[in-house]
């Protein structure tokens, strides 16, 4: 899968309102490698991919800077991703651009955002005087990394899931600190927590732990990295209700965090975007 992107190039920064900056990406593509369901546009999951932007300024009708951060929901089911560099470069375009207020810049971002993404867009910004709101906190659920194992390997290998046919249906909630995986177009490590809820026969813990720790040398974009994890956990255990998602440690002022659920009941659903203390 070759990508031409901004990323890892010498590039012009403009301070200036530019939203042409925004370089789309098709999901397509990493679905199609990592040959999941999504790809052929039937989509066996709800979501969305809520990115935090945390270097957002722009200036006042009056020439004042002004600072945020930016919350932006883009559901999993838009067309194009939007390459992170050139996110970057477009917030990085109105540091020095007046713009009228708070919800006239939140109006602009939504219809750029949307644009690019091929789908609906939401924007929340947090200002200043707002950002003792901002919530950090511990995943919830059971921690696998204290675990005993050993036979790690570091190639994805979906037949580390297992279920257990004969116990009780669980419903709990797993995650692990110990995710990475590496950028398709830099190679660079990315680092996120993973947090796995759902109800069925019992997951083997051990397993899903191995199984996580197997993307140390995979490829993939984020969100196609929390679908596949997603698809995975489908195939060979078969809950009966699941979801999956990732908070990844932020890169360049902004961090990315995708969200996939079975349950047909969330489609309109707020997921929470509550921090890891990583981020």
């Amino acid at each position: 899968m070759k990508i031409e992107t901004l990323l890892g190039k010498d590039v012009q920064y403009s301070s200036h309102y530019d939203p042409k900056l925004l370089q789309p990406i098709p999901r397509n593509l990493g679905r199609g490698t990592a040959q999941l369901p999504g790809a052929n546009g039937q989509y066996p999951y709800h979501g969305e991919d809520i990115w935090n932007v945390y270097e957002v300024s722009w200036l006042s009708a009056n020439g004042k800077p002004e600072v945020a951060i930016a919350e932006i929901r883009v559901p999993a089911t838009s067309e194009f991703l939007i390459e992170s560099k050139s996110l970057k470069l477009y917030f990085n375009s109105f540091n020095m651009t007046r713009i009228e207020n708070a919800a006239s810049l939140t109006a602009i971002l939504e219809g750029d955002l949307g644009q690019a993404a091929g789908g609906k867009v939401n924007v929340t910004l947090t200002l200043a005087n707002q950002f003792d709101g901002v919530q950090v906190a511990e995943p919830t659920g059971i921690c696998l990394d204290e675990l005993e194992c050993n036979d790690f390997s570091y190639k994805v290998d979906p037949l580390l899931l297992t279920a257990d046919p004969e116990s009780a249906s669980a419903s709990e909630t797993l995650f692990s600190r110990l995710f990475r995986s590496c950028c398709p177009v830099t190679g660079q490590p990315d680092w996120a927590t993973v947090q796995v809820s759902y109800e069925g026969r019992k997951i083997e813990r051990a397993g899903l732990l191995r199984y996580l720790v197997s993307y140390r040398e995979h490829t993939g974009f984020h969100e196609a990295c929390v679908e596949q994890i997603f698809h995975h956990l489908m195939e060979q255990c078969r809950p009966d209700y699941l979801e999956v998602s990732a908070r990844f440690t932020r890169r360049g002022g902004i961090d990315i965090n995708p969200v996939r659920s079975i349950s047909a009941s969330n489609s309109a659903r707020q997921w929470p975007n509550i921090r890891d203390p990583r981020q």
